[in-house]
């Protein structure tokens, strides 16, 4: 392609809205191979009669960690599946790359490891983060060591050796907002990573504020379905090339089969978002409302996940659901609720998990594509079963009689009952 043709499309790809990108990225070069669907490869091995050349290729790659040209080697240093996965993503989170994994804990760790093998262990992080996360920092499992702070500390709590300051926003599972812009003026030179799994690119690009990395579970909103797990990491282009030494050597890889799914996920990723928030934010006026919530979390951003402090038995509503799916994970098309404190919580200490938000009353619900008027239906038909309405008509100031705040310091996620 010359010149002239080869700027005229990278303009026009640039300009393209999000919803165009979602259907078309890392999808560009298919009607030129006579294509419609993004073909999966399966090889975990490729065929080479030019052992010499090889050996340059993987001693370029050792050097630099630069995506191969060429054909591929062998599975764990690339795969062309998840790398059409890859390039969509990295387009919709605004990066130069984006380095996929095999789940999303896989890809937090390669990016500790990178940081280590600088010789910065340190991490600043704002709780709450999603419960494995918090673990990985705080329990030394791959020789991290953690300050947590708020966001207002996070200047004063950087150190030398401080290789990350890290944030959830929206938070899991309180859905606590922190200003990304500001935060990333706090980190000075120190990388600032965004965990934007609850809002997805539909919602927030978090390198556009300032964000150097950008991580997904790709598991949830991105693939959106309940079928498939992975994870991705979105940053520039040298941050990339480290990732995927690690990634080569530690062999954390996303299964091709995990990369086509993720890439047709993208495809409905807007729609999804956006007709889930929209349902997720009724459920929130509605939930607001009801004297058997003590308190509701949704944040100002908007998102698909709403969560609740209820006067009763949260462990009765979790049992009374029939449409709604009691499990943990989220983003999927159906509507998920579980208990943190019992599940995706119950690995940080109890004490550090009810300072940050997550107390024993709060249900987070990820809401689906059902019908909003069936899924109120469930809602008040588990609220109202035995011993799960509690207080019913007791004082609206929740649960200890205090007036109701903010659950955590990160930002104005939490909304008192009766706002």
């Amino acid at each position: 392609m010359d010149t002239e043709a080869s700027t005229a499309t990278s303009t026009t790809i640039r300009s393209r809205a999000l919803a165009t990108e979602a259907v078309h990225a890392g999808r560009d070069d298919l009607a030129a191979l006579g294509l419609h669907a993004p073909p999966i490869d399966l090889s975990t091995t490729y065929p080479s009669y030019d052992s010499r050349g090889e050996a340059e290729r993987i001693d370029a790659f050792a050097t630099t960690g630069a995506q191969l040209e060429g054909p591929p080697v062998y599975a764990r240093l690339d795969n062309p599946t998840t790398a059409r996965f890859e390039t969509a993503l990295a387009r919709l989170e605004g990066a130069e790359s984006a380095v996929s994994f095999a789940s999303g804990m896989a890809a937090l760790t390669a990016v500790l490891l990178v940081r280590a093998s600088m010789g910065l262990r340190h991490v600043v992080a704002v709780r709450p983060l999603y419960g494995c996360s918090d673990h990985l920092l705080g329990a030394g499992l791959i020789g991290t060591e953690v300050t947590w702070t708020d966001p207002a500390g996070i200047a004063a709590a950087i150190r030398p050796d401080t290789g990350l300051v890290m944030v959830e926003t929206p938070a899991n599972p309180t859905l606590a907002e922190v200003d990304i812009r500001a935060i990333a003026h706090s980190c000075g030179s120190v990388p600032l990573l965004v965990d934007n799994t609850f809002a997805t690119p539909v919602l927030q690009r978090p390198v556009e504020h300032g964000a150097r990395i950008v991580l997904h579970s790709a598991t949830k909103y991105l693939g959106g379905h309940g079928d498939v797990m992975g994870g991705i990491v979105a940053c520039d282009e040298e941050f990339a090339a480290r990732l995927r030494q690690v990634r080569f050597a530690t062999g954390g890889v996303l299964h091709p089969m995990a990369g086509y799914l993720l890439l047709r996920g993208l495809a409905t990723l807007p729609v999804r978002v956006r007709a889930a928030s929209a349902s997720a934010a009724e459920l929130s006026r509605r939930l607001t409302a009801d004297p058997r919530i003590a308190r509701v979390h949704y944040p100002e951003l908007g998102g698909a996940m709403v969560s609740f402090e209820v006067y009763g038995d949260p462990h009765r509503v979790i049992s009374a659901v029939r449409l709604i799916t009691p499990a943990v994970s989220l983003g999927s098309v159906d509507t998920l609720i579980q208990h943190p404190a019992s599940i995706s919580h119950r690995i940080v200490d109890e004490g550090d998990r009810q300072a940050s938000g997550v107390g024993d009353r709060l249900l987070r619900m990820s809401v689906g594509l059902e019908d909003v008027e069936d899924l109120w239906a469930d809602l008040c038909q588990a609220l109202s079963s035995p011993e799960a309405d509690g207080r019913r008509g007791a004082d609206r100031h929740g649960v200890s009689g205090r007036p109701a705040r903010t659950a955590a310091a990160n930002g104005p996620a939490s909304h008192p009952a009766g706002r």
